[in-house]
């Protein structure tokens, strides 16, 4: 069994981003030479997580007006009373106890095993952000 790790770097450019990683993580599994086994990805962020949905326009509007609304960034939330790096970020945690910091998705062929409406996504919930990372495992034959 064999494991190989690739990192994507991601730099976001609004406060709630939805970036499909989908290829990146395509073409990771492709050069790992790896034909069957798992990929998994995962964000290395507590204000940033991993989905697997559909790629539609309208549907990732939506996705983001629902977030916004969801848990509001204008709360009144303790966290941004002491916030460590001053970001007024409380909002994106607490989002992200709905979400997934992570995703598993079986290699098959050496090809991900997305349905066919699926893609892979980096959900940003506190940017925009300059530097973020999305760790990729893939493990198998």
């Amino acid at each position: 069994m064999q494991f190989i790790i690739k990192k994507i770097s991601l730099r976001t450019t609004k406060p709630i981003e939805i970036i499909d990683i989908t290829a990146e993580a395509a073409a990771a599994v492709s050069a790992s030479g790896i034909t069957n086994g798992q990929l998994n990805v995962m964000s290395r962020h507590t204000t940033a997580f991993i989905a697997i949905n559909e790629k539609e326009e309208s549907l990732l509007e939506d996705m983001e007006i629902f977030l916004k609304r969801f848990v509001p960034k204008d709360g009144n939330y303790l966290h941004n009373l002491t916030s460590v790096d001053g970001r007024d970020n409380a909002h994106s945690h607490l989002l992200g106890l709905f979400m997934n910091a992570s995703a598993t998705i079986p290699v098959d062929g050496g090809k991900l095993l997305l349905g066919e409406w699926q893609s892979l996504f980096f959900i940003e919930l506190d940017g925009p952000r300059d530097r973020r990372s999305v760790l990729l495992q893939v493990s198998g034959i």
